[in-house]
């Protein structure tokens, strides 16, 4: 099987019109028509990661996060982007991203969360088709039992990991419904308030985003990595169900920049 079915079959599930208009979703670097060696699963392409799909045989990168985000002007040696970029097409490795279009499709990163936190009656918080594709903005669902506020936050910790969990004022009444948008998914609060959420789940927010939101919904934010991290679980699903046969690697380069002492 050759990089470019990998790749279609990526964009069949989470079509790259789905992304948003500032984003850089798809073919980062390199060429399609070769084999597939393996495939190295990320969330981020940094110099380590290139490394590790070489040690591992891959020849091939998905990653969640795109590795050119900004416009470039030149590739040189000066920044770690431009040298993933020397160093990937030195060694003949092609990268893909499927950043905001498997955000927001059916069944993409914020479903995948949910999954985690074993939410029922899952759907999007703001359903809309685009190019006959269902998507929308993050997810909303049921937890099995209703939890404190504490209980809900120690079960976040466990579930992702999390070294920490920033909130508001903790609820005062128990939590039922909880919406879902990872990563930076503030612009979702105000949803998640309008839908009737008892919580709000995201990787990040803003200071003065928290103001005014005191009783009337749980905010919860554990950091973007955090809540990101089981996507590298849903690529290896889409592609070992669309692409049987190819050998899919989870990286064990932990590429989150941010650490907490």
């Amino acid at each position: 099987m050759k990089i470019k079915d990998v790749t279609s079959a990526l964009e069949c599930f989470a079509p790259l019109p789905l992304q948003e208009d500032y984003d850089n979703a798809g073919l980062q670097v390199g060429l399609t028509e070769a084999e597939v060696s393996g495939v190295l699963l990320c969330l981020d392409v940094t110099e380590d990661i290139i490394r590790e799909a070489e040690e591992k045989g891959c020849n091939m990168i998905v990653a969640h996060h795109p590795l050119i985000f900004r416009k470039l002007r030149h590739v040189t040696t000066e920044d770690y982007v431009q040298r993933c970029i020397i160093s990937a097409i030195k060694k003949d490795i092609t990268i893909v991203a499927m950043h905001t279009n498997l955000d927001s499709v059916k069944g993409g990163v914020n479903n995948m969360i949910a999954r985690k936190l074993g939410l029922t009656n899952v759907e999007m918080l703001e359903a809309r088709s685009l190019c006959g594709t269902e998507a929308g903005t993050g997810t909303i669902g049921s937890t099995a039992q209703p939890l404190t506020a504490e209980e809900f936050i120690n079960k976040i910790k466990t579930t992702f990991h999390a070294s920490c969990v920033m909130t508001n004022e903790p609820l005062q009444r128990q939590i039922k419904t909880v919406a879902i948008c990872g990563g930076s998914g503030a612009f979702a609060l105000q949803k998640a308030i309008e839908a009737g959420a008892d919580a709000f789940l995201t990787g990040e927010m803003h200071y003065h985003e928290y103001f005014g939101t005191e009783q009337k919904i749980q905010i919860a934010v554990i950091g973007h990595y955090e809540s990101e991290q089981f996507t590298i679980e849903l690529l290896e699903e889409i592609i070992n169900s669309r692409c049987p046969g190819v050998k899919t690697h989870t990286a064990k380069t932990n590429t989150n920049p941010i650490h907490y002492h």
